[in-house]
């Protein structure tokens, strides 16, 4: 793990006066039937302070909606961007691919950040992860929030839930309450689809590799992607929670209907060793590439890394 080291281990909207008091009577009262109607249709609006709890069990607070955010991973970017904050993103992580607006962004680091760098760009909210504290730890979190910068870490989701919470609370540190519903709404009805379209299908079994140097990683039960084969109706055929290392011959004797890999150098590696060769997804071809970003990320793209695993496993379905 990397340690912290000295400096880098690392709309406000414009009330418009009226000029004229009949007019501007008539527009506040059109407003106000508006915000009611987008109250009723879209739920809870946004209202400042607040506060909520992070990840770290600390209470952050927010006096208004940030005009200025960073951004240190790829799943909490593509909430932003889905929330339609482009304008407030100043700085997304080193990773960041998408959507393509996030490649114009300054780029504040990946494996390690830039303390300095992130002062400079004096930001209302940093917008940390769980996953990612061995890069961003809690000595450099107090040390941005010494000088004034807020910075909230997202817990690591492991499932759509928690995913869910992620979103609704992100929604809420920007003002954005409404949006998020709506992004959820739209996954869940993405996911409901796609049950209805497997749910006749035989189910088959399936290993997902994550990486084979040195060793071969698995991916377990009560996962993000777990998550996504139970919603295709598949057997993951890794029992053991999390992401196990698998011996060669422990990986033979899974023996799935199919395996399928993030990486393409997982790929090659896999069609290519010989002690792979008796098994029946290696010789009926069954070894496919997924989409390792929206298989992986607790975002908007729910949908799309289920559809990728969908593609992969009943191609004559998902391909049509």
């Amino acid at each position: 793990m990397k340690k912290w080291r000295r400096l880098s281990t690392v709309g406000i909207l414009s009330l418009i006066a009226l000029t004229a008091c009949g007019e501007g009577e008539k527009n506040t009262a059109e407003k106000e039937n508006t915000a009611q109607q987008s109250s009723e249709t879209t739920g809870e609006q946004a209202q400042f302070p607040v506060t909520l709890t992070d990840a770290l069990n600390k209470e952050v607070t927010l006096e208004k909606a940030p005009e200025r955010i960073i951004s240190l991973i790829p799943s909490n970017t593509e909430i932003l961007f889905g929330l339609g904050l482009n304008e407030e993103i100043i700085g997304v992580s080193d990773n960041d691919n998408f959507p393509e607006e996030a490649l114009t962004k300054e780029k504040v680091g990946g494996m390690e950040f830039n303390l300095e760098q992130l002062i400079a760009l004096q930001p209302d909210l940093v917008v940390a992860h769980e996953s990612g504290l061995y890069n961003f730890n809690e000595e450099g979190i107090a040390q941005l929030e010494a000088v004034g910068i807020p910075v909230f870490v997202v817990k690591d989701a492991l499932t759509f839930e928690e995913t869910y919470a992620t979103i609704e609370q992100i929604g809420e540190l920007t003002g954005k309450i409404p949006e998020a519903a709506e992004m959820i709404a739209s996954i869940q009805k993405g996911i409901q689809d796609i049950e209805v379209k497997v749910a006749d299908l035989e189910e088959k079994s399936v290993f997902v590799v994550v990486g084979t140097e040195p060793e071969l990683y698995a991916v377990g039960q009560d996962t993000f992607i777990d998550e996504m084969l139970e919603t295709l109706n598949v057997e993951n055929a890794v029992p053991e929670l999390g992401w196990p290392m698998y011996s060669a011959e422990q990986f033979v004797n899974s023996n799935p209907d199919a395996i399928l890999v993030t990486y393409e150098s997982d790929l090659d590696a896999i069609e290519k060793n010989g002690a792979y060769a008796e098994m029946d997804a290696v010789k009926n071809g069954n070894i496919k590439l997924v989409d390792g970003d929206t298989t992986s990320r607790q975002g908007p793209r729910i949908v799309e890394g289920i559809k990728s695993l969908g593609e992969a496993i009943y191609p004559e379905v998902f391909n049509e």
